[in-house]
C-alpha cells in the first residue's frame, strides 16, 4: 500500500491501494463497487428538534450513476449543493475488463451551530472526493479550498487526522476527523474527507460528514 497526499492552493489528499490484501489487516466490511456522495447530518442541539440531512446526491456504479442536489439548509447548518457521478469504462470488451469513477463535487458549505456556543462559523467553498478501480489497484482521493473556521491543517495530512474545534479559551466544542479510511483488506477503499462529532460544550449531540466515497476492485 502507497499514500501520498499533497498541499498546494486547496488542501489536497490521495490513498492508493495496489493489489488485493496490500497487507492490510481485515477490519470492516467490504466496500462497495463504487459509491460518492456529498455528505449528510444528524444532530440535536439542546432541546431543540432534531436536524436530519440524508445523504446528498448519492451516485453509485450499479445505479443512480449520476445525482445531484440543490441548496439543503436547515437551523445550523448549509450543504451549498453538488453533483456526483458513479461511471464504468469497458477497457477490453473481449474479456469484459473495465474501470470505474465515483465521485462528487460539492460547493458552499456551511456550518454555524457552534456559534451560539462561542465557536467558529465553519465554511468550505468548494470540495470533492473520488474513488477510481481497476481489477489492479484503488484510488481514493478528496480536495476542498476556501476553508475557514477549521484553522491550519499539517501537510500531509495523516489519516484519521483530528483537528480541535475550540472557543477562544479552548473548551472543546467538536472535533473534525479528516481523511477517514476504511480498508477491509479486500483491496477497497472508503473515503470519508471530513466528519465533524460534536463535543458535551457544544450542547449539540451528534455528526455531520463532508464528501464520502468508496470502491473496489473491478470483476
Amino acid at each position: 500500500m502507497r499514500i501520498t497526499i499533497a498541499s498546494r492552493a486547496a488542501l489536497v489528499g490521495a490513498l492508493l491501494l495496489a493489489g488485493l490484501g496490500a497487507g492490510v489487516s481485515p477490519a470492516a466490511a467490504a466496500n462497495p463497487a463504487g459509491v460518492a456522495s456529498l455528505g449528510s447530518a444528524a444532530f440535536t442541539k439542546g432541546n431543540s428538534a432534531p436536524i436530519s440531512i440524508s445523504s446528498l446526491a448519492d451516485c453509485a456504479v450499479e445505479g443512480p450513476t449520476s445525482n445531484s442536489s440543490g441548496v439543503v439548509s436547515r437551523t445550523g447548518i448549509t450543504f451549498g449543493g453538488g453533483t456526483s457521478t458513479c461511471t464504468t469504462t469497458v477497457v477490453d470488451p473481449a474479456n469484459d475488463v473495465t474501470t470505474t469513477k465515483s465521485e462528487a463535487k460539492g460547493e458552499n458549505f456551511e456550518l454555524s451551530a457552534l456559534v451560539s456556543s462561542s465557536g467558529p462559523r465553519i465554511k468550505i467553498r468548494s470540495y470533492s472526493v473520488s474513488c477510481t478501480a481497476t481489477q489492479n489497484n484503488t484510488n481514493a482521493s478528496w480536495t476542498y479550498g476556501g476553508a475557514t473556521g477549521i484553522g491550519t491543517l499539517p501537510s500531509p495530512v495523516p489519516v484519521g487526522y483530528v483537528k480541535p474545534i475550540t472557543k477562544s479559551n479552548g473548551t472543546l466544542l467538536a472535533e473534525a476527523i479528516f481523511n477517514e479510511q476504511t480498508l477491509p483488506g479486500d483491496g477497497s477503499i472508503g473515503l470519508t474527507m471530513l466528519r465533524i462529532k460534536f463535543a458535551p460544550a457544544s450542547n449539540i449531540t451528534g455528526e455531520v460528514v463532508i464528501g464520502r466515497t468508496a470502491c473496489s476492485p473491478t470483476p
